[in-house]
């Protein structure tokens, strides 16, 4: 159940925000590095704070040095639990070549201007830092909940994975391995909100990913020998087949069309021959596809949609060898518009920035594929998205301030807080 809130308790609420001591989480949050399989020392970091806010702390080792870190606040009884969920890792390291000179591309957090610059601040570590501000300001206006509070921050969520022999190991899982293992270990709540970044939009739902790679075949033979040969070349094959990519991507989007937006598919990759052996013609040329997938098609749909695809080209071409494989199935997920955590946000923001937040549908992934799949009903609510410019990511801080506050407010109502 959600509970009314009296005016004087939300305004209790609202003024605990503390903004120096938000902004003071956030910069730690930051400036401790965190890419994709290598999660320990923000791990650390958090559970820190966790732990200097009074919070229960749990830790569950996903495996060798990245670890899940949850911190409770234990409500009284009889109310529903809520969860914030977000990811520690970070979609670079900063130490990219072209990133290592811009400033919201490295794991230092730099204040300036009312903006907080730094590698994760907007995706999603300034979230993380909402989160805690949120618990700290309900303890700090002597509340009592019947709910539990429960924030959970994950490793291993950015969209990137395994795939064959050379890009292996623990820097390549990703795509909600966390929050994978997360409830299958007790990480559980009755509603969940995820502080991706949404430009203050709450998302009512996402697209999925299916990622598959398409393969052509030729002949492994040496430059002399090559001549009259060029269309065997499995390259030049691989062109005519992105070709009739190009031409099914159109009715793909229609078909997948969701929330009044189409459908979306990338191509993501292309590999063929031996950069170290340009002497050989390449025997194999793969094709990556990213195709997003609505949360109301079943990922079997998506996959029996693409083998038509593949049949087809073969049936045109059948001397190119072509093979597929799926690599990658992440599905959407959705939230009704009529939950209860979606009528608290609308209340808390409303209250924070005047105006009722607006809805949005959008094409990315995020956690709330596997948390919904154990009951989890999860909202995407959050920040500014801090785009990377020129400066790299960096968000405002009286947004940062103002999510923190609508947190809060969403957990009072959620929870039922009692002065």
């Amino acid at each position: 159940m959600t509970a009314a809130t009296t005016p004087e308790l939300t305004e209790n609420v609202i003024a605990r925000i503390d903004e120096r001591r938000l902004v003071d989480t956030a910069c730690a949050y930051v400036s401790t590095p965190s890419p994709t399989g290598s999660e320990q020392a923000m791990a650390e970091t958090v559970r820190a704070a966790f732990e200097d806010t009074g919070l229960t702390v749990s830790w569950q080792e996903v495996e060798d040095g990245r670890p899940n870190v949850i911190g409770t606040l234990e409500g009284a009884g009889g109310g529903a639990s809520l969860m914030f969920n977000g990811h520690m890792d970070t979609s670079y390291s900063g130490r990219e070549p072209h990133l290592r000179h811009i400033i919201g591309f490295q794991p230092d957090a730099v204040v300036k201007e009312g903006r907080i610059y730094g590698l994760g601040i907007s995706n999603m570590k300034g979230a993380l830092a909402c989160y805690l501000e949120a618990v700290r300001a309900i303890k700090d206006a002597g509340l009592k909940l019947r709910g539990d509070v429960i924030i959970a921050c994950v490793v291993g969520e950015i969209e990137k994975t395994q795939w064959g022999e050379e890009f292996r190991g623990r820097e390549y899982r990703g795509y909600a391995t966390g929050s994978r293992h997360l409830p299958v270990h007790g990480g559980i709540a009755d509603m969940c909100i995820l502080g991706e970044p949404t430009e203050q939009r709450i998302v009512l739902g996402h697209y999925g990913a299916m990622w598959a790679r398409i393969s052509t075949r030729g002949p492994f033979i040496h430059t002399a020998f090559s001549e009259g040969r060029m269309h065997e070349n499995s390259i030049v094959r691989m062109r005519d087949v992105l070709d009739d990519v190009l031409e099914w991507i159109p009715s793909w989007e229609r078909k997948a069309a969701y929330g009044g937006k189409d459908g979306v598919v990338n191509i993501g990759s292309v590999r063929g021959g031996y950069p170290w052996r340009a002497s050989r013609t390449p025997n194999r040329t793969d094709l990556f596809l990213d195709i997003r997938v609505p949360p109301t098609m079943r990922m079997q749909e998506a996959k029996h949609e693409l083998a038509g695809l593949v049949k087809a080209i073969s049936e045109k071409r059948p001397e190119y060898g072509l093979e597929y494989e799926i690599f990658v199935t992440a599905p959407g997920a959705e939230i009704d518009e009529g939950h209860p955590l979606i009528k608290a946000i609308d209340a808390g923001h409303e209250r924070v920035f005047g105006a009722p937040p607006e809805r949005d549908v959008v094409r990315w992934f995020s956690d709330a594929s596997a948390l919904t799949r154990y009951g989890i009903e999860t909202v995407n609510y959050g920040t500014s998205s801090g785009l990377p410019g020129p400066d790299g990511e960096n968000l405002d801080i009286e947004g940062l301030v103002k999510i923190a506050k609508v947190y809060a407010l969403t957990v009072a109502r959620i929870c039922e807080a009692q002065p």
